[in-house]
């Protein structure tokens, strides 16, 4: 949500901002923007749309080496192009990008209204570039400082000075900043992917830390201008990882490298002799893992989901209490932070905001929490006691499936080390780990199903409304099918419980009103094909998502098959699937695929 590009060297900067901010299109947004600080003046240039519309704005000779990009998602303001970032002072010396939510700019705005300043767009950014052009200070940090002083909120900041343009000052504080070092010239991203095919050396900024960035080098300090000495650390995203590499989409690329994701997450972690998970980043010995007594998992939105399915495999192989909950609504319900419950925060990114904040929550009070995050160095990597980085590699699509399908792995792995250490016995734990070594092989024959379930998702997405139906462990995997479907193709889709069917929503069943229904090989099967059997009485259209041996035939239903594995670990593969169909739906009511209408990859604000 929101990007940031900054450079500073020998080269002229429009070439990199430009380039950072397209790739960093998957974060989501709707307008973009540059700053090129020249020989004595600043050029700015901001369009609503397509960064490819951004580069074709500029003007032929732009050769400032000094530049700030941004590429925003509306909060404060419609999406035009007087409320796109970079925003400038009003007498053009000063021009700011950020990331966040100024939380009190109303107020400032009116205090700087009365003192005579007149605004040109209707963000909160716009109050930062007033009050640092304002300030008495003798330096740029100074000023910032004292801005910084003034305004509550979150933010990713970087500001540019006509009169100091030897360097770029930037901040953070809730919201990722990253520098990237590079030979007699600097970087500045919001995230990694803007700055690897220039550097592998970056700092990832702290909250309440701010640096001095010019060409030659970096400084960092705190609120208090005391110096916190930052060491480049070395990433190993390659510039390649993050290309289409032939690939309709990122979304599609993503599903077709699961299987390679899938054996990376798994790689030396599973223990053959104790019939265990090797978690060793989780931080936590067998003494203290065995005192938890409840585990609360917490994500958003698909993290949110699949932390309902590793609940259910904790409590079904650990046998201890554990519920997932939306990591969005936690830190306001004054939540009770008990000392014997490992809380686990899950997020693709490391940057979602919610479950950042609800990880402070649980330290402030003081909890202990572990991640399930795919990013190194991330936000919520850096906040926890220890976690589990799901190897995933790279993801670009907003829909997410590699990362998600690993975040599946993690829990069932977390599952199985909490289980060993209660009363799990060997050979269950050996079951698991043999269910584990075939995930892999068995998501390969899924994917390569691809034909059959595209030919369904041409029928669901001629629907206007669709139901999602599982029970236990199938419910997750409904509610995770009803957002893939909603988030990418816009097909509206409702996810209930299969038992749940005849408590209201089967008023709604009829022949428009197509029903997926997720039914394993399970105990619950014959439950869930009379429920089945209910939806066809009605004459609603229905697919199963099942296993080999489920009895359907009778039902004349199309069937999407999955390979069986153990009844702990299916809905891990039941969930592919609902991968396909709803890509396959959205190509072909021919929708933006990895840029779905007002969503962002990463969510960075409340």
């Amino acid at each position: 949500m929101c990007g940031i590009v900054g450079y500073i060297g020998a080269q002229p900067a429009a070439p990199f901002l430009i380039e950072g901010l397209t790739r960093l299109e998957y974060r989501g947004y709707d307008s973009a923007g540059i700053a090129v600080l020249g020989t004595s003046r600043t050029t700015r240039v901001r369009t609503v749309g397509r960064v490819r519309a951004l580069e074709a704005s500029l003007p032929k000779r732009l050769n400032g080496k000094v530049g700030i990009g941004h590429t925003r998602w509306a909060t404060h303001g419609p999406a035009e192009e007087r409320n796109a970032h970079p925003h400038i002072s009003a007498d053009g010396r000063i021009s700011v990008v950020h990331n966040g939510i100024i939380d009190n700019a109303a107020s400032v705005r009116a205090q700087l209204q009365a003192d005579g300043v007149e605004f040109s767009s209707d963000t909160d950014t716009e109050v930062l570039a007033h009050l640092i052009a304002r300030s008495d200070a003798t330096t740029l940090e100074a000023a910032v400082l004292e801005t910084l002083g003034r305004v509550t909120g979150t933010y990713a900041l970087a500001v540019i000075d006509e009169q100091h343009p030897e360097r770029v000052v930037v901040a953070r504080s809730g919201s990722p900043l990253i520098i990237g070092v590079g030979e007699k010239e600097m970087f500045v991203a919001s995230d990694v992917a803007a700055l690897v095919r220039h550097t592998n050396r970056v700092v990832h900024l702290e909250d309440g830390e701010l640096a001095t960035v010019t060409a030659q080098g970096f400084r960092t300090f705190d609120r208090a201008s005391n110096a916190t000495d930052r060491t480049p650390v070395e990433i190993s995203v390659a510039a390649e990882d993050l290309e289409l590499s032939g690939h309709e989409h990122y979304m599609l690329k993503e599903m077709r490298e699961q299987p390679d994701a899938a054996e990376t997450c798994l790689r030396g972690r599973l223990d053959e002799r104790f019939a265990t998970a090797r978690l060793d980043g989780i931080g936590l010995d067998a003494r203290e893992m065995r005192g938890f007594r409840r585990v609360k998992v917490l994500g958003c939105g698909s993290a949110y989901y699949v932390g309902q399915m590793g609940a259910q495999m904790i409590e079904d192989l650990a046998r201890i209490p554990a519920d997932a909950e939306a990591a969005s609504e936690f830190r306001y319900r004054r939540p009770i932070i008990e000392p014997d419950t490992l809380y686990v925060a899950v997020s693709q990114s490391g940057e979602t905001a919610d479950t950042a904040f609800a990880v402070s929550e649980i330290k402030r009070k003081g909890g202990r929490v572990i991640g399930v995050v795919n990013v190194v160095g991330s936000t919520i990597a850096r906040e926890v006691d220890g976690g589990i980085y799901l190897h995933a590699g790279p993801e670009i699509a907003v829909a997410s499936t590699k990362a998600l399908t690993n975040m599946g792995l993690a829990f069932a792995m977390l599952a199985l080390h909490l289980g060993r250490l209660h009363d799990l016995s060997f050979a269950d734990g050996q079951r698991i780990l043999r269910g584990l070594e075939r995930i892999p092989a068995q998501i390969t024959q899924i994917l390569d199903d691809e034909p059959a379930i595209a030919e369904v998702a041409g029928e669901i997405a001629q629907a206007a409304s669709t139901f999602y139906i599982g029970r236990v462990r199938g419910f997750p995997v409904a509610r995770e099918g009803a957002q893939k479907l909603k988030e990418i193709s816009y097909v509206h889709a409702e996810a209930y419980q299969t038992s749940e069917l005849k408590h209201g929503p089967l008023a709604l069943i009829n022949a428009q009103m197509p029903t997926i229904a997720i039914i394993p090989g399970d105990d619950l099967a014959k439950r869930n094909v009379a429920a089945a059997e209910q939806v066809l009485a009605r004459k609603g259209p229905l697919v199963s998502i099942t296993h080999p041996g489920v009895e359907l035939d009778h039902l004349g239903v199309r069937s999407i098959v999955v390979p069986k594995n153990e009844p702990e670990l299916d809905p891990i593969l039941l969930t592919i699937p609902t991968q396909i169909l709803a890509y396959r739906a959205a190509v072909v009511l021919g929708h933006d695929v990895d840029k779905p209408r007002n969503l962002a990859k990463s969510v960075t604000v409340e």
